[in-house]
């Protein structure tokens, strides 16, 4: 089996082949021109992750909500179900950046914290 994948790890955007064998293994891999490249394709191909970024519902703040996002990478398949956590999760004005929103979101071990201030009323 045959993966087509664009790097975007760095501004060139190379677009790298995977080829698998019939047990899901990398066999080869080509088109990347760094070796950040090649790692990027590897992980894409065996464990993809994914940023988040997103809101969190603030109860006595001058503002509804406050921009959070993940204190790392989530792995892809949960990103729906960290998105309805999240969507459940209400924060308690005064709030800082860097505050932990939700923590150890869907199991995964990221916290999700706060990228702005949200004083309280």
């Amino acid at each position: 089996m045959t993966k087509h994948i664009t790097c975007v790890t760095c501004p060139m955007g190379c677009g790298i082949t995977v080829e698998l064998n019939d047990s899901n293994e990398i066999v080869s891999i080509t088109g990347n021109t760094c070796k950040r490249g090649e790692v990027y394709a590897r992980n894409e191909v065996t464990n993809p992750q994914r940023s988040l970024a997103t809101t969190v519902k603030v109860n006595g703040g001058i503002h509804n909500v406050v921009p959070c996002k993940s204190a790392g990478p989530l792995p892809k398949n949960k990103i729906f179900d960290c998105m309805a956590e999240i969507n459940n999760a209400n924060a308690k004005a005064p709030i800082k950046i860097g505050d932990v929103l939700v923590e150890n979101v869907c199991g995964t071990g990221v916290n999700i914290v706060a990228t702005n201030h949200c004083p309280a009323k």
